[in-house]
């Protein structure tokens, strides 16, 4: 279901409506109806996906909350032990979620990709052979919500908070319909209390989220969607057009990609506002950076927020990280191998950065 379709406004304005209306304590169920009619029709039977992802991280969650009770319950002298005796356990647990999701992720986004990279090995191995392709419908959101999941796990192995003991409203964290297509990528901590919380309709609210769902519209449809065909046109006609023309389209490029990104988050913003809740910023005016660190800093910030959080750190703490200082310092002196492990964990986070994006050699 496009955000710019009758569908999605005809949602929208049910969804408010029948929020308000509905008695506090019920008002999370609205939410999670309008989430499984938007994922039903926009994406009809993937909607399984969801609830798969759903049950493999509350399941998850509900085993490691459950040992990271008695290690609080233990007295403070045996913590440590009781920490250790369950580590491995904890440990499986995450590795569990995480493959659950990602491997699924991969048979969904990357399959075809990697068959396609590995059919001239197998023609050359067993001649006329075809490694089969996937036909299963990629879903909507599915990078988005296995993210927001899989952190929403290993946070509660950190014991940053307790797990949620109820499905149904894990199930809404997970597919909270705004979020789906575009995110932003959520932190349990910060977005499940706003989703479970009991609100009355304010005017303020309703106003300005109608105004800056106005505002991203503007900007999807009236900038990106007219820079559209002339971006197109030069990137496929390049050989053919003077200089400067080549540089307009790429500066029109660069309007267009964020006008119909941001445009998207304004939209997703204005209907939460409406609702009365604050998703996480995802664009801090990144043109207007000073260099090209705080440009990444300012665009798409809680992808950055993600890897950062779940994968650059622990990469670059890994034991292999440490092996690898150790081995530079060594060999290459103290600086170099300080800066090695650094340098490892930024290659792996910019890999997967780009493979998220897409399955092609363009993105890696």
């Amino acid at each position: 279901m496009s955000f710019t379709s009758l569908p999605f406004l005809v949602l929208v304005l049910v969804s408010v409506g029948v929020y308000y209306l509905l008695p506090k304590k019920g008002q999370w169920v609205a939410l999670l109806a309008a989430s499984m009619v938007f994922y039903c029709v926009g994406g009809g039977k993937t909607v399984l996906y969801v609830f798969y992802t759903a049950a493999t991280v509350y399941v998850s969650g509900r085993l490691l909350g459950h040992f990271n009770a008695l290690r609080r319950a233990a007295p403070k002298e045996e913590r440590k032990a009781i920490t250790a005796k369950y580590k491995p356990y904890r440990r499986g647990v995450v590795l569990f979620a995480c493959l659950a999701n990602f491997v699924l992720l991969y048979i969904l986004k990357y399959w075809n990709f990697t068959a396609e990279l590995l059919q001239p090995l197998a023609d050359q191995v067993s001649p006329g052979s075809q490694i089969p392709l996937s036909e299963l419908v990629l879903p909507l959101g599915i990078s988005y919500f296995i993210f927001q999941s899989v952190g929403y796990v290993i946070d509660v192995y950190r014991d940053k908070y307790q797990p949620e003991k109820n499905f149904a409203k894990l199930l809404l964290f997970v597919s909270f319909f705004p979020q789906m297509v575009q995110g932003p990528i959520g932190r349990f901590d910060q977005l499940a209390p706003q989703l479970l919380a009991q609100r009355s309709a304010d005017y303020t609210n309703l106003k300005y989220g109608i105004q800056l769902m106005m505002w991203g519209y503007f900007k999807k449809m009236v900038i990106a969607d007219a820079a559209a065909p002339l971006v197109q046109t030069v990137f496929t006609s390049y050989q053919l057009l003077p200089g400067n023309n080549v540089l307009i389209g790429a500066f029109l490029y660069s309007l267009q990609i964020y006008a119909d990104f941001s445009g998207y988050m304004d939209i997703i913003c204005g209907l939460c506002q409406m609702l009365d809740l604050q998703l996480a910023e995802n664009f801090e005016r990144p043109y207007f950076s000073k260099s090209v660190a705080e440009y990444w800093r300012r665009w798409h910030i809680t992808l950055g927020a993600w890897f950062k959080t779940y994968l650059y750190y622990p990469v670059a703490v890994s034991g292999a990280a440490k092996r690898l200082t150790k081995w530079g310092s060594r060999v290459f002196g103290a600086r170099f191998g300080r800066t090695l492990a650094a340098s490892f964990a930024l290659v792996v986070v910019w890999l997967t950065t780009g493979l998220w994006h897409g399955a092609s050699w363009s993105y890696i």
